[in-house]
């Protein structure tokens, strides 16, 4: 049974409403959740004093894991933090007009503006991304080439005979873009380009580009900017519109800065100039340049003034055009300064190998490309004859 009576005992200290004393049964109940009286376990306590030292030392050595990660995490982020604060303080400024934003000279496109810093001697230059040629001047001072180019080529080739000294008068030429050429699939990187323009000639140039679009104008609004770079970077509008330039004569003078990024010699360069010589010259306004023996005879001179050795890298070689299209070829290699080696009279050859930097389909460097489309931008956004003048 689950219920049972247990006897009868009087309350001592229990009292009925009356007063009286008086009985109560007690009754115990025992139910199937109720707590039996347990008895004393006869079995030893087994405990596994190995594994528990082991979870111990388990616990502590992930502590440590953690704690060890947590301070390496802190000090990787401090100084990632100060890596990161200290290249924006020493990120160069981007020097832009002074124009209003909404004013219709300012260049919407200002992300593609170069950037000009100084140099431990405080010279402008301009950074190329490259580590090997981390900067180009933004100015360059180059004589005007005028008594040499009377010398015969055939002796400026010979490379036992002394390089043609220049003149002392020199002409400022501004950098107009630049970029990297690189070859082969996987871009291996050759040398680093520059585009310069006499600052003298740069109205002229303004002038003609703007003049491409609005025959009238002096200066281009945004609209009109974005017309002509889609013209300067189409492979055919483009091609046909250099060419007209540079057999009008714009700009007059020019040239193109060529610093190698890795040791090469004269033989590289000169079979990288003829094959994009060569591979335009068929298209040259006026008829068949390749079979024209003027032309052949001018190319032998441009490959003899490469017959040379090497060309380290950081080395300058330069290539200028002047007014009459004739080119020069000069080299510096680091001891005598610039020097003359070369001069080619027809003026296809300069304008081919031009415009194996600015247009067409294929180009020598398409970063060097854009590059110097986003200068000539920066020409065209303000009225001629102002450029001279202006910050790039």
């Amino acid at each position: 049974m689950l219920r049972q009576q247990v006897a009868l005992r009087p309350l001592s200290r229990g009292l009925t409403k009356r007063g009286a004393a008086s009985t109560l049964p007690i009754t115990a109940r025992r139910t199937f959740i109720s707590r039996r009286a347990g008895r004393p376990s006869s079995r030893p306590v087994e405990l596994d004093v190995q594994g528990l030292s082991q979870k111990a030392k388990d616990y502590h050595r992930n502590r440590q894991v953690f704690l060890w990660s947590g301070a390496i995490a802190g000090v990787v982020s401090f100084i990632y933090t100060a890596y990161k604060l200290k290249r924006e303080l020493e990120k160069p400024v981007k020097l832009d007009s002074s124009l209003p934003s909404t004013d219709p000279l300012t260049n919407s496109n200002v992300a593609e503006r170069k950037v000009v810093v100084h140099d431990e001697e405080g010279r402008e230059i301009v950074p190329t991304g490259n580590s090997t040629v981390p900067a180009f001047p933004r100015t360059i001072d180059l004589p005007s080439f005028t008594s040499p180019l009377e010398a015969p080529a055939e002796t400026a080739a010979d490379p036992l005979t002394p390089p043609l000294s220049l003149g002392a008068a020199t002409t400022e030429y501004t950098l107009v873009g630049l970029g990297l050429r690189t070859v082969t699939f996987v871009g291996i990187q050759v040398y680093v380009v520059g585009y310069y323009v006499a600052t003298a000639d740069i109205a002229a140039l303004q002038s003609a580009l703007v003049k491409t679009v609005d025959p009238i104008a002096t200066a281009l609004v945004p609209g009109e900017r974005d017309q002509l770079r889609g013209r300067l970077l189409d492979p055919v509008e483009g091609d046909k519109l250099w060419d007209e330039l540079l057999t009008k004569g714009i700009p007059a003078r020019s040239a193109f800065r060529v610093i190698p990024v890795r040791d090469t010699d004269f033989h590289h360069l000169r079979d990288g100039f003829v094959r994009a010589i060569q591979a335009r010259s068929t298209d040259l306004s006026g008829g068949q340049a390749a079979a024209d023996d003027t032309f052949g005879e001018a190319m032998r001179d441009f490959r003899a003034i490469f017959n040379r050795g090497r060309v380290p890298k950081r080395k300058e070689l330069l290539l200028v055009r002047d007014g009459k299209g004739k080119l020069a070829v000069a080299y510096d290699d680091g001891k005598k300064g610039r020097q003359l080696i070369g001069v080619v009279e027809d003026e296809r050859v300069s304008r081919t190998l031009w415009l194996n930097y600015l247009a067409g389909k294929k180009v020598a460097s398409e970063p060097a490309r854009k590059s110097i489309v986003e200068g000539i931008m920066e020409f065209v956004e303000r009225p001629v004859g102002t450029v001279a003048a202006q910050v790039v």
